[in-house]
């Protein structure tokens, strides 16, 4: 991936990980276009960072990705990299009885808004030079967290559609990356000031130099080795990294 040169579109660019990387990528030259569903979260971000743009986009509402992408290409005919970043991540009851509207609102976010609004720019996206498409997952699509058990299963189903748009796009010349976070001081499970997280600066300073090395997988601290060997069963990170979560500060 090219780091400055670039116009690049990141959805959830508002907050935590999205400004993370928005904001780097601006300093580094690029023009960057953030959107989301809140539009005061989006100027704060575009009145600390002159030059870059905001557009309102709920990424959850296909008719929403319908409007904005269309709009997008015109004003940003140079636009050559999307980085799916916004998503929802909602404690839930996996030995319980199922909340429905969680449920279809972090399907519908987390895997259906980044399929759709990929599909929405892919033509554009094939007549760019350098286009990169980065599909912001988690390591808990490869050990997922049984608290939340349906962002898990969003962001193993994103990795594997990560593989088949890498597989299919490579011909067209365009490189699809997964960034997958570890546990990372955001505003995600109220977990700005967990101790237990990785301090969100480290975070973007170490993602942002995988980006520069090529890499098809971005895989920071924790979650190169949870990408490695998840375990099996009733052994491993799986039963590991829940006993270490249960056994800790409750979450959310």
């Amino acid at each position: 991936m090219l780091m400055t040169g670039n116009t690049i579109f990141i959805t959830g660019g508002g907050s935590g990980i999205g400004r993370g990387l928005a904001e780097t990528f601006h300093r580094l030259g690029n023009h960057v276009i953030i959107s989301g569903r809140r539009a005061d979260r989006l100027q704060a971000t575009i009145d600390a960072n002159p030059g870059m743009v905001a557009v309102e986009l709920d990424v959850s509402d296909p008719a929403s990705i319908t409007r904005v992408a269309p709009r997008l290409i015109a004003q940003h005919p140079t636009l050559n990299v999307l980085i799916n970043n916004a998503g929802i991540m909602l404690l839930d009851d996996v030995d319980g009885v199922i909340d429905e509207h969680l449920l279809v609102s972090t399907v519908t976010t987390n895997l259906g808004g980044p399929i759709r609004l990929s599909a929405a720019l892919i033509d554009h996206l094939k007549a760019q030079q350098n286009a990169v498409i980065v599909n912001v997952t988690s390591v808990l699509g490869f050990v997922p967290l049984t608290s939340t058990a349906i962002y898990s299963a969003t962001k193993a189903a994103m990795h594997s559609y990560t593989l088949s748009q890498r597989y299919a796009l490579r011909p067209a010349g365009i490189q699809v990356i997964e960034l997958a976070p570890p546990w990372v001081r955001t505003e995600l499970l109220n977990s700005t000031e967990e101790a237990r997280a990785m301090p969100l600066a480290d975070f973007i300073d170490g993602a942002m130099a995988q980006f520069a090395s090529g890499a098809d997988e971005i895989l920071v601290g924790e979650a190169a080795a949870m990408r490695a060997n998840p375990g099996v069963g009733e052994h491993g990170w799986v039963t590991q990294f829940n006993d270490l979560m249960t056994s800790g500060p409750k979450l959310g």
